[in-house]
């Protein structure tokens, strides 16, 4: 919740003015507590009571099991997969929920958690809600990509912009919170590009290493592929998901450190290798990318930012 001072004034504010605005747009960056945020101004809002992640007048819509299997593995208490987006079932049984009263008090918070993987027909439902809200209904959309989301619902939402810390900030932070070495929190500082949960996440996966032999790459072209091979072994072979689009967005990160010092050509190369990255990470969740080819291919395109390096296809 670091950050949060101005959101707050101005949620406050609101709740305490005559007309409170039915739709609120948390917009900002993943990793900077939109979520927290909206839990905590939802118990806020319902007056209090019972844990906001338990409270009935508090819904909230995120994405659901990928399958019926899945479904029933949750409901089992078992792990299983989620959908890749919000589905206009889950929509609508929500608005279902709207047509009764509140239990607790008389207002309601519709949590949409993010609001950026709201499938196109749910995105046109929830419009529908948002057009026609019910009396006591509010709504908190949590988004980390705005620009994704239908111009009709933005325009239907007050917006409450979260910024990302400074440098300083987010490294006091991190000795704040974990006991991790100076040089690797110094990682996670310039890796998560000012949010906090990028760099928590950053030291709880062990990232630090990745980075390291990444910019090695990038720099040194790897000609006898060792250090492509060590990048493999660190990612691992079963990675999660999770772990795998961390890594992907680290490959990134790493290309785009101080590209714009870097004279005209190396600066051509590492663009490319950007615009490479940012395919595989459309691509893995839905292709079947083998791990061990995945992690090659991004060694492969940090090689192929260096002056001189083996070629990027391998």
């Amino acid at each position: 919740m670091i950050g949060h001072d101005e959101a707050w004034q101005a949620w406050r504010s609101a709740l305490a003015g005559e007309r409170m605005h039915h739709a609120w747009l948390l917009t900002g960056k993943a990793g900077l507590g939109k979520s927290a945020f909206a839990f905590a101004a939802a118990h806020e809002l319902v007056g209090g009571g019972p844990d906001p992640a338990q409270h009935p007048d508090i819904l909230v819509l995120t994405h659901g099991p990928k399958t019926k299997e899945d479904e029933k593995k949750r409901d089992d208490g078992k792990p299983w997969e989620r959908a890749r987006g919000i589905k206009i079932d889950q929509i609508r049984e929500i608005q279902r929920r709207l047509t009764t009263r509140p239990t607790l008090g008389e207002r309601r918070a519709v949590i949409v958690d993010p609001a950026d993987d709201l499938e196109r027909p749910a995105a046109n439902a929830l419009l529908k809600s948002l057009e026609e809200p019910p009396v006591g209904t509010y709504f908190l959309l949590v988004s980390h990509s705005p620009a994704r989301l239908l111009p009709t619902i933005r325009s239907r939402c007050r917006t409450l912009r979260f910024a990302a810390l400074s440098d300083e900030a987010l490294s006091r932070f991190l000795a704040e919170q974990t006991d991790a070495p100076a040089d690797e929190r110094a990682a996670a500082v310039a890796w998560a590009a000012g949010s906090p949960g990028a760099a928590l996440g950053f030291v709880a996966m062990g990232l630090a290493a990745s980075a390291r032999t990444m910019r090695h790459i990038r720099d040194s072209g790897d000609a006898d592929f060792t250090a492509r091979g060590e990048l493999t072994a660190l990612i691992g072979a079963r990675p999660e998901r999770e772990r795998l689009r961390a890594v992907l967005d680290l490959a990134r990160a790493t290309v785009a450190e101080d590209i714009e010092r870097l004279p005209p050509g190396l600066a051509t190369r590492r663009i490319a290798a950007h615009e490479g990255l940012v395919r595989l990470t459309g691509e893995y969740p839905t292709f079947n990318y083998d791990t061990g080819l995945l992690a090659l291919e991004i060694g492969n395109l940090l090689a192929g930012c260096a002056a001189a390096s083996a070629r990027a296809d391998g």
